[in-house]
């Protein structure tokens, strides 16, 4: 065949502009996409998206809740906020409540793993058991550590008494209330840490720990060594979305604590300056968007600096 031939036939194959045209098959897959697709996106749009862009509109007005009016203001809100006294104690609260609940829930957990991975009786109970506490409501589990709680008639009081020691007043000391809602969230979500710890335990290549066990390291040499490194990927992946969460969390603080002694983190002053006594909605909608640049900015920085200090393989 000659080379001119062959041309001619690269030519008649390609249309012309250099664009691809769809074929019948490639129309047909591209609307089954459509089909799947387009209706979580416009769940998505709907409900998360214009929501968002809606609250940043809020957070430039000067709006009572429920009122019909409102005033463009800028960004007083803001300046408000971060020119009050209350900044420096939500903001030193938010942190607090967060480093705390982050810390202990990733490092109880990964201890509780290594406890339920151990090859005993028993261990599918525990297990159970351990990540029971995380499907339960946070109302109800609020409402059961009240009455634990409870200085005159709670079961912690009844305990303390029988030692001879008095209560302390965990809901009308600041530091004790954040104390008491800190340990409670712990509790509730540290079976969420421990089964996704045991799931990543449960898939380190047993070749590479019979070597290191050949070689003559000890059971600790191996964790510190070994497993650890192994886990930083599960690591990551609960750093992130603990951090989310703890940043989150409301519904614990809003039963145990309704008027925010102590307690009050950046979601929960956003919903007291909106439905509390205030009324506030655009200074609310202004605290809902600095709690969404922190959430953006900390998922930012993890993914593109702490990510590198993970092993994949």
């Amino acid at each position: 065949m000659s080379e001119t031939t062959m041309e001619r036939r690269k030519g008649a194959a390609t249309p012309r502009g250099g664009r691809r045209k769809f074929s019948g098959r490639t129309r047909r897959e591209f609307f089954i996409f459509l089909a799947f697709a387009l209706p979580n996106l416009v769940l998505i749009a709907v409900f998360i998206y214009r929501p968002l862009f809606a609250n940043l509109q809020y957070s430039f007005l000067d709006w009572t809740l429920g009122s019909k009016t409102a005033q463009n203001i800028g960004f007083e809100n803001y300046a408000t906020f971060f020119g009050s006294d209350d900044a420096p104690r939500v903001l030193g609260t938010t942190a607090v409540f967060t480093v705390l609940t982050v810390g202990l829930s990733m490092v109880l957990g990964l201890l509780v793993a290594l406890a339920l991975n151990a090859k005993v009786r028993g261990t599918t109970f525990a297990r159970s058991a351990v990540f029971a506490p995380y499907v339960l409501s946070g109302v109800g589990v609020g409402l059961v550590w009240m009455f634990i709680f409870d200085p005159g008639y709670g079961v912690l009081a009844w305990f303390l008494r029988g030692v001879g020691v008095a209560s302390p007043q965990w809901f009308n000391d600041p530091q004790l209330a954040l104390t008491m809602v800190i340990i409670v969230y712990v509790w509730k979500n540290l079976g969420y840490c421990a089964v996704v710890y045991l799931a990543g335990l449960q898939s380190l290549p047993p070749d590479v720990m019979e070597a290191a066990s050949l070689d003559g390291a000890g059971a600790g040499r191996r964790f510190l060594s070994i497993s650890l490194p192994l886990l930083s990927p599960t690591t990551f992946f609960l750093l992130i979305t603990t951090i989310l969460s703890s940043l989150q969390a409301f519904d614990l603080i809003r039963i145990m604590t309704p008027l925010g002694n102590g307690t009050s983190t950046l979601i929960y002053e956003a919903y007291m300056q909106a439905f509390g006594s205030y009324n506030r909605a655009g200074y609310s909608a202004a605290i809902s968007v600095i709690l969404f640049v922190i959430l953006l900015v900390v998922t930012v920085v993890q993914i593109r600096f702490v990510e590198r200090k993970v092993h994949y393989a």
